[in-house]
C-alpha cells in the first residue's frame, strides 16, 4: 500500500511552501505575537483566493474539492510557517462539523462562505480547563436560545460564527450554530499570542441546531477527524525546527569546528529526526484513513496526535538548546516554534487524552 502523496499534491505542497515563504515571514508572525494584529488578514485573504480554506469542502458547496489529503498537505506547510491564521478552526472544525451534521440547506448557506475565507468559524467546546468530556458540557439550548460560557475557544475572538457544543432541551449533546456578532468576547492570554483564544459568554443568544443531535459520539468523531490535520501542522513545525537547528549547527563554530561536528549536538539532531520521521509516518497513515473514510480513523488519529505532539515538542525544545544562549532570546525565532508546539499540544485535548483514547480503542478492538 502506497501512503505517499500524488504528484499533484506534491506540486501543491511546493506551491504552498513558496507562497508562505514569501507571505508569512517571521516579521508577519511577530506582528501577531506583539499584538499589532490579531491574525494575518492579508495572508488569510490570499489563502481564501487560492482555495486553501475550502480544500476538503466539495465543489458543490463552493470548495476546492482537493480532498482531505490536500488539506493535510496544506496543514503541514501552515505548521512549518507557524502561520497566524484561523485555518484549523475554520477548515478542520467549523467546516467539518457542518459537513458532518448540517442539513443540505445549512451546507449550501455556510460552506461557501467558510471556503472563501469571508466567514471565519470556530468550535466552542471547552467550558474551562480540562480534556474533552461529555460531563463537562453544561451549555444548554432552550426555546432556540443558547446559554453558557465557553473558554478557551481557539480563534473565538476573531470568528464570525461558532459551532457550539451544547445540550438541547432533552439533554442530548449536539452542534449549534451561533452568530458571534453580538456575543461578548474576552481575549485570553496564552503562551502563543499568534493564535487567538477567547472566552465567549453566551447569554440566551439565538442558536440554530445542525441537523439532528449526534450526541458525544459526533463530537468525538469531529475531534478524530480534526486531529489528523493538526498532526500535520505539528509535523511541519517539527521539520522547520529541525532544519533551523541543523543550519545553525553547521554555521556556528566553536574551538575551530562547526558545533554540528560534536557528538552531543549530533545526538540531539538525530533524536529530533527519528521522532519526526515516526510522526510523519503516522500522520501519512492518518491522511490515508481520513481520505478513505476508513474504520481506522480513530486509531490513526490518536496515534498521529501522540507522535506528532512528542516530535514537535522535542524539536522545538532541542532547537533552542542547539542555538545555546541566543536560542532563549526574543530576537531569534526559536521561541515561535516552541510557543506553537505548546499551543498545538493542547488543541483538541492533551497528549494524555489521546493516549488514553488510543489505549481504550486498542482494548476494544482486541476484545472484539
Amino acid at each position: 500500500m502506497n501512503f505517499d502523496f500524488s504528484d499533484d499534491l506534491k506540486q501543491l505542497r511546493d506551491q504552498a511552501r513558496r507562497f508562505l515563504g514569501e507571505q508569512c515571514t517571521s516579521a508577519v508572525v511577530r506582528r501577531s505575537l506583539d499584538g499589532q494584529e490579531p491574525f494575518a488578514a492579508d495572508l488569510w485573504k490570499g489563502m481564501g483566493e487560492m482555495g486553501w480554506i475550502g480544500a476538503a469542502i466539495p465543489e458543490e458547496y463552493g470548495g476546492a474539492g482537493l480532498g482531505y489529503e490536500g488539506l493535510c498537505v496544506l496543514a503541514e506547510e501552515i505548521g512549518r510557517a507557524v502561520a497566524p491564521v484561523p485555518f484549523s478552526s475554520t477548515a478542520y472544525l467549523a467546516s467539518e462539523a457542518i459537513l458532518l451534521a448540517g442539513t443540505e440547506a445549512q451546507k449550501k448557506h455556510w460552506l461557501p462562505r467558510l471556503a472563501d475565507g469571508s466567514t471565519i468559524g470556530c468550535l466552542a467546546l471547552a467550558e474551562g480547563t480540562g480534556n474533552p468530556d461529555p460531563k463537562s458540557v453544561h451549555a444548554r439550548v432552550a426555546g432556540g436560545r443558547l446559554s453558557g460560557a465557553k473558554w478557551p475557544v481557539a480563534d473565538g475572538g476573531i470568528a464570525d460564527i461558532a459551532v457550539v457544543v451544547a445540550r438541547d432541551e432533552a439533554g442530548e449533546i449536539g452542534f449549534f450554530l451561533v452568530d458571534l456578532a453580538a456575543v461578548p468576547k474576552r481575549t485570553l492570554n496564552t503562551l502563543d499570542p499568534t493564535r487567538d483564544h477567547a472566552r465567549l459568554d453566551l447569554d440566551t443568544v439565538p442558536a440554530e441546531q445542525l441537523g439532528i443531535s449526534l450526541g458525544w459520539e459526533g463530537v468525538q468523531m469531529l475531534l478524530d477527524r480534526a486531529a489528523i490535520p493538526i498532526a500535520f501542522e505539528q509535523v511541519g513545525g517539527a521539520d522547520a525546527a529541525l532544519r533551523m537547528a541543523c543550519a545553525y549547527a553547521q554555521e556556528r563554530f566553536a574551538f575551530g569546528r562547526p558545533i554540528g561536528s560534536f557528538q552531543a549536538i549530533k545526538h540531539k539532531l538525530a533524536d529530533m529526526y527519528v521522532a519526526l520521521e515516526l510522526a510523519r509516518s503516522n500522520a501519512y497513515y492518518g491522511a490515508w484513513a481520513l481520505s478513505a473514510n476508513a474504520a481506522e480513523v480513530p486509531i490513526a488519529a490518536a496515534t498521529a496526535r501522540i507522535s506528532a505532539t512528542e516530535a514537535f515538542h522535542l524539536a522545538a525544545k532541542e532547537n533552542i538548546q542547539t542555538h545555546g544562549g541566543i536560542g532563549f532570546t526574543w530576537a531569534v525565532d526559536c521561541h515561535l516554534f516552541y510557543r506553537r508546539s505548546k499551543n498545538l499540544a493542547l488543541a483538541l485535548g492533551s497528549e494524555t487524552f489521546w493516549k488514553n483514547r488510543l489505549i481504550d480503542l486498542l482494548e476494544t478492538r482486541n476484545a472484539a
